[in-house]
């Protein structure tokens, strides 16, 4: 089965940067979509992705992120990134990376044999002074 894992995050003061990356195991994102989502602290996960890149390197981030936040992929290290600049305290949050099938090529690739996308354990952020 694939797998995917956040790495990359930390303690910065804001407008501080990070550079998270979700890296998968097991199969290849070249078919696959990668959405970010955050959890805030004593929150529930968010159901509106902050940024998504898609298996053509098209994206598209969140108003609350735009021009601050920025998704990348490197399918030869399959890998996509998540640069955040200017960070603020309320993007604390732990930060999730999961695939995005849409199509029925991906359904073959980016899902486990269940049909549900791949989704990692979380990184942790922290902004503050």
């Amino acid at each position: 089965q694939g797998r995917l894992a956040e790495s990359g995050g930390g303690s910065v003061q804001p407008g501080g940067s990070l550079r998270l990356s979700c890296a998968a195991s097991g199969f290849s994102l070249d078919h696959c979509g990668i959405g970010w989502f955050r959890q805030p602290p004593g929150k529930e996960r968010e159901d509106v992705s902050i940024c998504i890149i898609s298996d053509d390197a098209s994206t598209f981030c969140d108003d609350r992120v735009r021009g601050r936040f920025t998704v990348s992929r490197d399918n030869e290290r399959n890998t996509v990134y998540l640069e955040m600049n200017n960070l603020k305290p309320e993007d604390t949050a732990t930060y999730y990376c999961a695939t995005l099938s849409r199509t029925a090529k991906a359904k073959t690739i980016c899902q486990d044999r269940n049909g549900m996308n791949y989704w990692g354990k979380g990184t942790q952020v922290t902004v503050s002074s």
